[in-house]
């Protein structure tokens, strides 16, 4: 960021920092956590403790892993709306955030992200594990430093390893429960893994002028819609084949075994009709799939879930 940008939204903030009613001010902090990403990241932790205790887990220990996994994502959420308010003054997507509008100050922002980050490894590491912790502070590294800090802004590849910090509440929702990390959580954590790209790639095609404009390389930027069809379809396919892999590993039942199949088929479906449309060059609809990722992971997640409470 440059000195310039930094002194003009530095005097939008302060400029617009008046008083205002409280209400407005619990939104603008509740719209640095990014609720939408906090609410498919707790998806992803309360189904694996179902797994993990192979049944119906301590509602007391669900209620504080979720407690404390939404600090954490939070945390590393407002670190990253702190870290990127330069990009996202520039970008349609991203204008109204709250510090880019000026309802929260950086200092205020900063402060409140390491108030999170703080209360949430002390909160877990009381309520939880010592793992479960580490875990968590591992996650908000991960998604600060080697996402938003290092990868971002200079590869196209940043969302494949920079999306590993949303992998860490399956073994957070795991480790919770027993204590370790075990193969069905680490199949899981791949899972997850393998959906990111397939998942924000098509965001990525969406946005191409927000990001190109904001000098950010996404794929969407860096290759036509065609090579990023491509890339999605394979990572659909790959996301599904790690689906099934824990069937044996964890021994799922016919729920889940259903589920991984049928709505595994219908993403790779999507990803495919996203390529064949950019191929044609018949007004490729990227959001399209990115909404049937969602869908899909949601509900594989229910059946991680249900099958462990089901005889069968």
């Amino acid at each position: 960021m440059c000195a310039e940008e930094a002194i003009d939204i530095s005097t939008m903030s302060q400029a617009t920092a008046v008083k205002r009613p409280i209400g407005q001010t619990i939104k603008a902090y509740i719209a640095l956590t990014k609720p939408r990403v906090l609410e498919l990241l707790l998806v992803s932790t309360v189904p694996v403790m179902f797994l993990a205790e192979g049944g119906m887990p301590n509602l007391w220990l669900v209620l504080a892993t979720v407690i404390g996994g939404s600090m954490s994502a939070g945390s590393a959420a407002s670190f990253n709306m702190y870290l990127d308010r330069d990009m996202d003054a520039h970008m349609h997507r991203t204008e109204n955030r709250p510090i880019v509008t000026g309802q929260v100050s950086p200092r205020s922002a900063l402060i409140f992200s390491w108030t999170l980050a703080v209360a949430s490894t002390i909160w877990l590491l009381a309520t939880t594990n010592w793992l479960t912790a580490v875990l968590s502070v591992s996650a908000i590294f991960f998604y600060v430093v080697i996402y938003t800090m290092i990868l971002k802004r200079r590869t196209e590849q940043n969302i494949i390893w920079g999306g590993i910090a949303g992998c860490f509440p399956v073994v957070i929702g795991w480790s919770a429960v027993t204590g370790d990390v075990a193969w069905p959580a680490i199949v899981l954590f791949a899972l997850v893994f393998l959906w990111t790209p397939a998942h924000y790639w098509p965001l990525s095609m969406k946005y191409r002028d927000d990001y190109e404009g904001a000098d950010v390389p996404m794929l969407g930027v860096t290759r036509n819609a065609s090579q990023v069809g491509l890339q999605v379809i394979l990572y659909a396919w790959a996301t599904v084949a790690c689906s099934l892999l824990l069937i044996p590993v964890a021994g799922m039942g016919l729920v889940y075994t259903a589920s991984a199949l049928v709505f595994g088929g219908w993403f790779v479906y999507e990803s495919h009709r996203l390529y064949d449309q950019a191929v044609r060059g018949s007004n490729p609809r990227p959001m399209r799939v990115f909404h049937a990722s969602i869908t899909y992971l949601t509900l594989i997640f229910v059946a991680v879930a249900v099958d462990p409470l089901l005889p069968f």
